[in-house]
């Protein structure tokens, strides 16, 4: 089990773009780190792609000097592209992600019509996570939970006192994540927050996203405690069966991502640009009426 004393120094980078925090978490104890759901850029109009976001990381890292053991995806994404294998081409370390991610392959690998080649074994990570696997950052040991409900893969990852909790939660004014995309599932989701706050009260939580509610800053750290006591969705002792009436009810009301299209395709193969043709180009597909 992750030692919760342990107080690792987390650095967020926000990207305005997608609304996404990725985060670089180093041990308390070297220099060892490891990377948090980071983003490729991408002008979708234009069919373009770069690494402006990914580059800020990685100049961090250089000049503080640390070394990457692990890049993390918490859930395969549906509003931003990943960029790990942009990063390990740099940096080096182990990419991980939960093991129904498997699941989200076969799904979306029908949905996309990807042919056989298009592996649904988890085989594009280098480590498929189940609940309460364990792994090191340096010396500091760290734990997943498997936190289902938004997708089948979510995992959150508890790295000392501070938990990566990827889109089952939300800031306290934020709520919770939608739960209505293939493999969601409201009531899963709402056990699954009850996994993240029987965490002790002081965990630090770090958030996947944050919109700014209201018009305030931009925030994505808060604890079990206060969203114990403050999220507008789960907190104050809601019941089960309020938070799936009012989750279904919210999520029939809301639009898809705009970038669900391109990341499914991209985050379901790790990260990787779907295969080159035989002229060297590649391409997204765009299923009609298919999600």
């Amino acid at each position: 089990m992750s030692d919760t004393r342990l107080h690792p120094e987390v650095t967020g980078f926000f990207d305005p773009a997608t609304n996404t925090i990725s985060y670089v978490v180093k041990d308390p104890g070297s220099d060892a780190c490891a990377i948090v759901d980071s983003v490729m850029d991408i002008d979708y109009a234009a069919g373009r792609i770069s690494y402006d976001h990914a580059d800020e990381i990685i100049a961090y890292i250089r000049d503080k000097g640390l070394s990457v053991e692990w890049l993390i995806e918490t859930h395969v994404h549906a509003d931003h592209l990943s960029a790990a294998p942009y990063i390990q081409g740099k940096l080096g370390g182990k990419l991980g992600i939960g093991r129904n991610i498997t699941v989200v392959q076969d799904t979306f690998g029908k949905v996309f019509n990807e042919g056989t080649e298009f592996q649904r074994d988890g085989s594009q990570f280098d480590r498929l996570f189940d609940d309460g696997d364990t792994y090191s950052v340096g010396a500091m040991e760290c734990r997943a939970i498997h936190t289902p409900g938004h997708t089948p893969a979510c995992m959150t990852h508890v790295m000392g006192d501070a938990a990566f909790v990827g889109d089952t939660l939300f800031m306290p004014d934020g709520g919770s994540a939608r739960a209505d995309f293939p493999g969601g599932d409201a009531g899963q989701l709402y056990d699954s927050i009850q996994k993240v706050l029987a965490l002790p009260d002081e965990t630090r939580l770090f958030m996947c996203h944050d919109y700014g509610p209201n018009g305030r800053d931009i925030r994505w750290e808060t604890t079990v405690a206060d969203e114990k006591a403050h999220n507008i969705h789960v907190g104050g002792g809601k019941t089960k069966e309020e938070f799936v009436k009012f989750r279904t009810e919210r999520d029939a009301q809301l639009d898809m991502p705009k970038l669900i299209i391109p990341s499914l395709q991209v985050n379901m193969r790790g990260g990787e640009l779907p295969p080159a043709d035989e002229d060297g180009k590649r391409f997204l597909k765009v299923p009609l009426n298919g999600l």
